[in-house]
């Protein structure tokens, strides 16, 4: 039987599991390459063979995407799967059209084939856009389930940006397992929060594999999803957070109308923020589109513990990166706190970016008057502390989810702004997860 000629599209997360989870040791198919974009540092690299099973004793190749083309061509590949997320629908077919004009075919993969099914419960944390309030969603949920008891373990969706090969399964239960790990400071701000209350996060390559390890001391299992993908493992409960600031976006981005159309529960966040015209769209497209879903209606309201840094000063405002570059929010907590607490001026970094930084703000000319935190390696997080450096101004403020004192040398005064998951009204997120913390006995 012909195999068929395959490459797999991503930026090293829903790529790496489809092949993991659908290809891996599958003779139907013959994996080419994988092509990778979006994250720097990724392409140019191999899969390897410890990860890409028996077929592939050489491992398989991950090229520039912008090659994507040249390579259906020179391979005569039958077919391309899709592995992208948080991407408009037009983006999509964008590249089916191209694809398709160089000869292949294009394909999407879903939920039935990649989501494991775990021996533990499982709520899944999902959204419809990056920086839609997953992260204090699922800090929430867990503070919910541990408060009644049960032993919360929570698996990160993918950010494996270093040596794969070490990256197969990790486990982060100590702020030092972050050093050594040699963890991002994308990577940092989603697991620091996790450790510092407590709680053991998984994550890595193989998901399998990572499930397997966190059932053995996991009452729950909590999938703490990245982007707006699927998620990974098949849920008892999803949920999947929207907001209103955008209201639209969960009609018109893959996958995340998948997850609003999917989800057991919607959190409607930043309601407080929103409008009347946007609540009205968005409670408008749930009615339409899932209205067997449980509605909960949240804030995310901030928090600063020096507001006199802020009040009357010029500020650098620093932003979680991939919710300003693109998740394509034009500001974010810290731009709110700098409102709020009455600063006199945000300072515009752009004269003062430098290297890497100031190529973030060429790619993503949209970006407010903001920062980005941007540190997928060692050179953007130096080009981001000399950023800082260089930058003309009375303080800073942080509004990443991780201290990014901690992690970069910030020598001008700064300030925090944090933020929780805070519901308003009813039902609340206790009553979500009613099938867990109440489970009805079997008759």
């Amino acid at each position: 039987m012909k195999r068929i000629k395959t490459i797999i599209q991503g930026a090293a997360g829903r790529d790496f599991h489809n092949f993991n989870t659908v290809y891996r040791d599958n003779e139907m198919f013959d994996v080419v390459a994988f092509t990778a974009a979006q994250i720097p540092g990724i392409d140019d690299r191999k899969y390897p063979a410890v990860l890409a099973g028996k077929l592939y004793p050489k491992g398989i190749p991950i090229h520039p995407q912008d090659e994507l083309e040249s390579l259906i061509e020179k391979h005569q590949i039958d077919e391309v799967v899709f592995s992208f997320s948080d991407v408009k629908h037009e983006y999509v077919m964008h590249w089916a059209s191209r694809i398709l004009a160089a000869g292949a075919n294009f394909k999407l993969v879903g939920g039935r084939d990649t989501m494991i099914k775990s021996t533990k419960p499982v709520v899944a944390i999902c959204a419809v856009r990056t920086g839609a309030g997953k992260s204090q969603t699922t800090r929430r949920v867990a503070e919910i389930l541990k408060a009644a008891g049960k032993k919360v373990v929570a698996i990160r969706h993918p950010m494996p940006y270093g040596d794969l090969s070490k990256q197969i399964v990790q486990r982060f239960g100590a702020i030092s397992d972050l050093k050594k790990h040699k963890c991002t400071i994308e990577e940092m701000e989603e697991y620091e929060p996790h450790i510092a209350r407590g709680q053991v996060i998984y994550a890595g390559v193989d998901y399998e594999k990572i499930l397997r390890e966190a059932e053995k001391e996991a009452d729950v299992i909590l999938w703490d999803g990245g982007n707006n993908d699927l998620p990974f493992y098949k849920p008892d409960i999803y949920i999947t957070v929207a907001e209103p600031l955008r209201a639209g976006n969960e009609m018109s981005y893959y996958p995340g109308e998948t997850n609003f159309r999917m989800a057991d529960v919607i959190v409607i966040n930043k309601v407080d923020s929103a409008s009347l015209e946007q609540m009205q769209q968005l409670r408008g497209n749930i009615e339409k589109y899932n209205p067997k879903a449980m509605v909960i209606d949240a804030a995310s309201p901030i928090m600063v513990e020096k507001p006199e840094l802020i009040r009357g000063k010029r500020v650098l405002v620093i932003e979680d990166g991939p919710t300003c570059t693109h998740g394509e929010m034009k500001y974010g907590a810290g731009v709110v706190a700098a409102k709020k607490y009455g600063a006199a001026e945000m300072v515009d970094p752009r004269p003062y970016a430098v290297g890497s930084i100031a190529d973030t703000f060429k790619t993503y000319p949209e970006i407010g008057t903001l920062l980005p935190a941007m540190g997928y390696g060692d050179k953007q997080m130096k080009d981001l502390e000399a950023t800082i450096t260089k930058a003309k101004v009375d303080s800073v403020i942080i509004a990443t989810p991780i201290d990014l004192g901690r992690v970069i040398k910030i020598t001008k005064p700064h300030v925090r702004v944090q933020y929780e998951l805070q519901e308003i009204g009813t039902p609340t997120m206790v009553d979500a997860l009613a099938p867990i913390l109440s489970p009805k006995k079997k008759k």
